[in-house]
């Protein structure tokens, strides 16, 4: 039906839902990290200094520990092999700052490992790239111009694949999250309770990628809600 996507759409609600969540993911972790930034570690290490650390003790050798601009931009780059810092992590010596440090490490550790999820995702990149750009659009197109089901249909699945994407990155991050915490104990980096406040720093950032991939699946739902109600 052309014109069929204009007007009011109850759909949309599902989109509000997810944006909602996005945001109060954001929040409680900017909320959570200030908190805990003001903690000073009894070490008295930096981010900098545990990635270091950690990237010693397991006898990683080629990837280097770098600063990069931003806030909780922190990152590790495999295709640089760099441990990517922002400005509140690398210097800080904040218990927020040592648990994010680790974590971009336990990715390290991952990749070393050859753990299978993180493989998975690093393959659905280019994929969940194509999803995002293109998926969205087409459906929309063809829905806008009452083009053939079989067009709307291809792109929900070439949608989909950046809500896969969405999907795998979850064990991988709350995997990455699991190994700082074990190793920052383990290597006598922070004491127990120091330990206890870093896993609520990485547990409420944790909650921004099960935010995203909520409202992705959201979204891919609204999407097959308005394919098949075009059909009526």
């Amino acid at each position: 039906m052309y014109g069929y996507y204009y007007g009011f759409d109850p759909t949309y609600v599902l989109v509000l839902i997810g944006a909602l969540l996005c945001m109060w993911a954001s929040f409680h972790v900017n909320s959570v990290y200030n908190k805990y930034s003001h903690i000073r570690s009894a070490s008295g290490m930096t981010g900098a200094q545990v990635a270091q650390k950690i990237l010693d003790q397991n006898n990683v050798r080629g990837v280097r520990v770098e600063h990069v601009s931003g806030n909780l931009t922190d990152h590790y780059d495999p295709r640089t092999q760099t441990v990517n810092l922002s400005d509140a992590v690398y210097g800080s010596t904040s218990v927020a700052a040592l648990g994010v440090a680790a974590h971009e490490c336990g990715h390290v550790m991952q990749h070393e490992t050859g753990y299978v999820p993180l493989k998975l995702r690093t393959a659905l990149v280019p994929a969940a790239n194509l999803g995002s750009q293109v998926g969205l659009p087409l459906v929309i197109i063809g829905l806008i111009f009452g083009l053939s089901n079989t067009f709307i249909a291809i792109g929900i699945w070439i949608f989909a694949l950046a809500v896969l994407f969405q999907v795998v990155t979850l064990p991988v991050e709350f995997n990455a999250s699991h190994r700082a915490l074990v190793m920052l104990e383990q290597y006598g980096i922070l004491g127990t309770d120091e330990v206890a406040s870093s896993r609520k720093v990485l547990g409420a950032a944790a909650m921004t990628y099960v935010a995203a991939a909520a409202s992705a699946v959201l979204q891919l739902l609204r999407l097959i809600m308005l394919g098949r109600r075009r059909d009526d």
